[in-house]
This record gives structure tokens, sequence and C-alpha cells, in this order.
């Protein structure tokens, strides 16, 4: 049996007020440094990976070379892993893009698996870029643990596609 292993990165800034990150490169905080220790030795404590794909950005970068430290296993970058790509709406705040989009603001609330961003992407392609990935991953690596280090939004979309959500 394959097993993999979805984490995210740790803490960054701009947590608070909420707005919407994407892909704008966002070190870890001091605090997000401490739970990609944490996270490295609770893995290497259990698991003995075989492989550990991190998104691009920074942030699951760092997380994953923590992760590649404490495991003795090399940590690669996949861009099918990267955070979800919120075009014009990248780096405001929640309130900022209501101000701007009430409408499609209302819309990503209610349902967002039905929203595109302007100038980005929607849930839906998250979901094939990351789920074509782990049908990759588990032929590549039959048997084996794989550690994947993502983003919120990346996970929730993989997960419920993998539950069949």
């Amino acid at each position: 049996m394959t097993t993999l292993i979805m984490t995210r990165h740790g803490h960054v800034p701009g947590i608070s007020p909420a707005r919407f990150r994407g892909r704008v490169e966002v070190d870890l905080s001091p605090t997000g440094e401490a739970q990609a220790a944490a996270l490295a030795a609770r893995i290497a404590a259990r698991w003995q990976p075989a492989a550990i794909y991190t998104s691009p950005l920074g942030r699951c970068v760092a997380t994953g070379a923590r992760i590649a430290a404490a495991t003795a296993c090399p940590a690669q970058t996949h861009a099918a892993l990267a955070d979800i790509d919120y075009g014009a709406w990248q780096w405001k705040t929640h309130g900022e893009a209501e101000a701007e989009a009430p409408e499609l603001f209302a819309q990503w609330h209610a349902a967002p698996q039905r929203v595109r961003f302007p100038g980005g992407e929607s849930l839906q392609d998250v979901a094939v870029r990351a789920a074509d990935l782990v049908r990759d991953l588990l032929a590549r690596h039959r048997g084996e643990t794989v550690v994947l280090v993502g983003h919120d939004s990346s996970n929730r979309v993989l997960l419920a596609h993998l539950l069949d959500l």
C-alpha cells in the first residue's frame, strides 16, 4: 500500500486580516519555522519517505527542506502543488475583493467551486492538476511513502477529490 502524507507549509504573515495570498512569495514566520521543524520531526519519527514533493513557493520549499533534512530524503518541487492563482485578487484582503466585486465575492462565499478568479484559476483547475500529479505519483511510488507539501486550498480540493466528494 502506498502512503500519501499531505502536509501544509508552516505559518506565514498575512493571515490577518484574511487575504488572498495564493502565489505571492511569503516566507515562513518564526512560528512557521517552528511548525516546519516539528512536522519534520514527526514525519521522521514515524515514516521513511521515498519521495518528498513540494509546491514551488518558498514557504513550501522551506517546509519540505526541513522534512528532507530530518528524513535524509531529498525534496523536489512540482508545479502541480502550487497554490491557487487568485489572479487580480492576489494579496488583496477579503474586504478589498468584496468592495471591488461584491457579486463575485458573494458567489465565492456561497459556492467557491464555481468561481474562477479574474485573471486566475478556479478550484477545479487546482483539483485537476493536483489529482493528475497524485495519479502519477501513486503509479511511480507504488508501496512507498510519499510526502506532499502544499497549501490549504490545494490540499483541500485534492482531499475532496481523493475522497470522491
